[in-house]
């Protein structure tokens, strides 16, 4: 029984750590979009149909083949910065939630920004100069990681 327990408190500690990681509104990573159709320059919303859990916290897809080729390669698809505001993190080092349709593609990576109340971070992220907010971004998100 204490054998149980024990593991009934990793598991639970485990993803309470996860989720403090990942921006999960609505549940689920990028809002319940699908991080693969990002990919192909196409936000979509997922389909509860199709959905799985990776370090943690919950996907959803549109299709069975993005669930598919997602848990080929997770960590292709994972969004920067646990899901949250690219730009945020690397200007203030805040956790700010996203609207998932404003996305940015780079070097292979996917970075989601805050667009609501005529502020939009992805246009401010590219104004403002990426590399260098992304390269502050990182440094942040390796603070935050540890909070």
């Amino acid at each position: 029984m204490k054998h149980l327990l024990t593991i009934l408190f990793i598991s639970i500690s485990t993803t309470f750590f996860a989720q403090q990681q990942y921006n999960t509104t609505k549940g689920f990573i990028a809002e319940g979009y699908d991080v693969v159709a990002y990919f192909n320059n196409n936000p979509e919303k997922g389909n509860k149909k199709f959905q799985t859990t990776f370090d943690g916290v919950k996907f959803m897809f549109s299709t069975k083949e993005n669930l598919e080729t997602f848990k080929k390669t997770p960590k292709k698809y994972m969004p920067q910065y646990g899901g949250y505001c690219a730009y945020a993190i690397g200007k203030n080092g805040e956790k700010v939630s996203i609207n998932p349709k404003t996305f940015e593609i780079r070097d292979g990576k996917l970075y989601l920004f805050y667009n609501s109340w005529g502020t939009n971070t992805l246009k401010l992220w590219t104004k403002e100069g990426a590399e260098e907010l992304k390269k502050a971004a990182d440094k942040n998100w390796e603070k935050l990681k540890k909070n």
